[in-house]
């Protein structure tokens, strides 16, 4: 099972990985069509983690098989991008006490979560891992970062494994992925302008305005803000405040990973998303294959017109599917390894 599935991310690497998936649960609707849509044999459910009871989780595990349970509970009260600003969310902070609950009513034999790394410095997190082991259950948790595992992302994330079987961890590939670029991952799809659609509704850039297409036009590789004339540059960075943060305004390199796929991805005011030559954020298809989505997932059901902050959302907020492939083979793994 996946809790907070979200689009289906963690489910489409599990999978990947020949881990069967029966259920994902989520309370953000604009899910359910991405995730049923791409995840054969796995079906949606429409309800919160924290109202989910012991007899509805066992329900859809079949008799004599292994149980999962894996989950990704929402991280914006964790998030670096979210730190020092008023917490509005509140209430998410006890969705991983809910997982905690359900896997202490349910036991399954392996536990899989992911999240942000700062998760690790919060007591909540703590609290977790000694349920865990209070359980009777061998945890280990360790950051990954995205381009060992062929995510053309700089993303680092928090995963945590947990068995009653034995000891377990996650498994890094043999051999080093040595072409994790952005040229390597979307160097192949159709040229656009900003404001600009391909045929494929998700390969669709969003406009600009004429203040920051001449600040695009001046962005090179790599860089930011700084490298403008100071005729571009807006106000707030160029306030002493202002002047520490770099990281916005700024175009990919193509011959490097990404920077972290946030949910705001389509907007070149929003982060190093600016297409490494194209004068243009990049479009939601392109964020979708940095997360490491088949090029053909299908996000919006038909007759549907796709949303930037909706799909960005969902994109940005899912689990890298590379990384849900190693979580899946890290338990398939183990469990051939106590056989």
């Amino acid at each position: 099972m996946d809790l907070f599935c979200g689009a289906g991310g963690l489910t489409r690497g599990l999978l990947d990985s020949g881990i069967k998936v029966q259920a994902g649960y989520d309370i953000d609707s604009a899910c359910q069509h991405a995730y049923a849509a791409n995840n054969n044999g796995a079906r949606f459910y429409l309800k919160s983690v924290s109202e989910l009871t012991r007899d509805e989780v066992l329900k859809h595990y079949p008799k004599g098989h292994v149980r999962v349970l894996a989950g990704c509970a929402p991280c914006q009260p964790f998030s670096k991008y979210t730190q020092g600003q008023p917490n509005t969310q509140s209430d998410k902070w006890g969705l991983l006490r809910e997982f905690g609950r359900l896997v202490e009513e349910v036991r399954p034999e392996v536990v899989s979560m992911e999240n942000v790394p700062e998760m690790q410095r919060h007591a909540v997190f703590a609290d977790f891992v000694c349920q865990l082991e209070g359980l009777g259950y061998e945890v280990s948790h360790t950051e990954a970062y995205g381009p060992d595992f062929g995510l053309p992302q700089q993303r680092k994330r928090l995963v945590l494994l947990a068995s009653l079987l034995g000891p377990i961890g996650l498994v890094y590939p043999k051999q080093s992925h040595t072409d994790v670029s952005v040229r390597s991952a979307i160097g192949h799809l159709p040229k656009l302008a900003a404001g600009e659609s391909s045929e494929d509704p998700l390969h669709r850039a969003c406009r600009l305005s004429p203040l920051n297409l001449r600040r695009i036009q001046v962005s090179r590789p790599g860089g930011c803000w700084r490298d403008w004339p100071k005729r571009l540059v807006a106000r707030c960075h160029q306030t002493e405040m202002g002047k520490n943060y770099p990281s916005v305004y700024g175009r990919m390199e193509w011959d490097a990973p990404a920077p972290t796929i946030t949910t705001q991805f389509f907007g070149f005011g929003n982060g190093r998303f600016g297409h490494p030559e194209q004068d243009r954020a990049i479009t939601l298809r392109e964020g979708a294959i940095l997360q490491s989505f088949p090029e053909g997932y299908d996000f919006v059901a038909p007759g549907s017109k796709p949303s930037f902050a909706t799909l960005g959302r969902l994109i940005g907020n899912a689990v890298p599917v590379r990384l849900g492939e190693a979580i899946g083979r890290s338990i398939r793994l183990h469990l051939n390894t106590i056989k």
